[in-house]
């Protein structure tokens, strides 16, 4: 350990994807593998000054499987698993580590064939998550993973009248954020119309309104501001970070139009001291559209029940006035599962300026949200340049 100041700053210096999209002749580790050396060389560090691992969704001891399989021997380890928000988890439990000195540069990896296994008949297709414990009791009634973001889009519908158009804008804007991005999986322009006339899946969700599944994964490397001016690149500032928990089963989620991330947002902003309006762009998990709508309520870039008419007129749209995920998001460029990491690979991308075609000019400030399970987790992380 190079350290053992508290206290330190903490940044991003390394942020890269493995390949993605259909990836046919690549196993979970070697896209691991992929994106981590990526990210590696992104920095400028060697695979030996990494002394902390982070990973969760393979194997049955994740961080240790991968880990070995990367040819790492880190001293500190967490494999938290939470859902999608768990790349975010992880950046706040990171910076924690390295700030009180305890490891100097972690990795935080992600790799996933859920496309690939799907069409290879390895795994099933309708996710319930809930064959064990209190969650036996909601499949009965036919509650899939699709069906629970449904009940909350009913449910906002319902209070504050929300309509079904506003929700499939914000589709219709990520794809358009997807057809500036080379690398994303769906590029075509879509309609209102085309979301509303795709097949239903759980009303009143279509097709359209529920992310893709492809391959991929991704990778960032944190350290400590003294080893970040060595870096190949310029830093990114983790500035504020906040997590929070809710519900596994929807009878104990006490309000359907409220993510947790009312309050992991209330401790990032108020631990970066900026304010939503400060946020040049944002990332957060589009696992579904209404996920997009209840996240930026509860964010606080809209009040709560106005985030239907909040996403009209292009708000969401790289040009508009808050450009959100601009990589086109798991709704158009890719959501191997867990999506997490992908959205901080994305903001680190932006603030760096290096996204071409999409690139928000003179982005400064990012928001990043992970969403976990049905709104059962959620991870706020706040990136800045300087």
């Amino acid at each position: 350990m190079s350290s053992t100041r508290t206290g330190r700053r903490v940044a991003i210096v390394g942020a890269a994807l493995s390949d993605c999209g259909r990836v046919d002749d690549k196993t979970v580790y070697e896209l691991h593998y992929q994106a981590t050396a990526r990210a590696l060389e992104d920095a400028g560090l060697g695979r030996g000054e990494v002394d902390g691992f982070m990973s969760t969704g393979t194997g049955v001891m994740a961080p240790i499987e991968i880990a070995d399989y990367l040819h790492l021997r880190p001293r500190w380890v967490d494999g938290t698993n939470v859902g999608g928000s768990a790349w975010e988890f992880m950046v706040q439990h990171a910076v924690a580590a390295i700030s009180s000195g305890m490891v100097d540069v972690v990795a935080i990896t992600y790799g996933s064939t859920a496309r690939a296994d799907l069409k290879r008949r390895q795994r099933s297709a309708n996710l319930t998550f809930g064959g064990r414990g209190a969650e036996q009791f909601e499949l009965p009634y036919g509650h899939t993973l699709i069906s629970r973001y449904a009940m909350a889009a009913m449910r906002h519908m319902y209070e504050f009248g929300t309509t079904i158009e506003q929700l499939a804008e914000i589709a219709v804007s990520t794809r358009f954020n997807a057809s500036l991005n080379p690398d994303a999986y769906y590029r075509d322009l879509i309609t209102i119309d085309d979301v509303q006339n795709s097949t239903l899946i759980a009303d009143p969700l279509t097709k359209l309104h529920c992310c893709i599944r492809s391959d991929g994964g991704g990778s960032v490397i944190l350290t400590s501001e003294d080893r970040a001016r060595d870096c190949a690149k310029d830093p990114v500032w983790v500035l504020g970070t906040g997590e929070a928990i809710s519900h596994t089963t929807m009878s104990e989620w006490e309000d359907f139009t409220e993510s947790p991330c009312v309050n992991s947002g209330r401790e990032a902003f108020g631990r970066a001291g900026v304010k939503p309006s400060d946020i040049d762009v944002c990332e957060v998990y589009d696992s579904f559209t209404p996920t997009v709508l209840l996240t930026l309520e509860g964010l606080g870039f809209c009040a709560k029940g106005e985030g239907g008419a909040f996403v009209e007129g292009g708000t969401l749209r790289v040009g508009g006035t808050l450009p959100t995920n601009t990589d086109g998001g798991g709704l158009s460029c890719g959501h191997p599962g867990m999506r997490g990491i992908f959205l901080l690979v994305e903001a680190v991308r932006q603030l760096r300026g290096e996204c071409g075609p999409r690139q928000v000019p003179d982005a400064a400030l990012a928001c990043v949200n992970g969403t976990g399970g049905w709104f059962s987790s959620a991870a706020t992380t706040i990136l800045g340049r300087g």
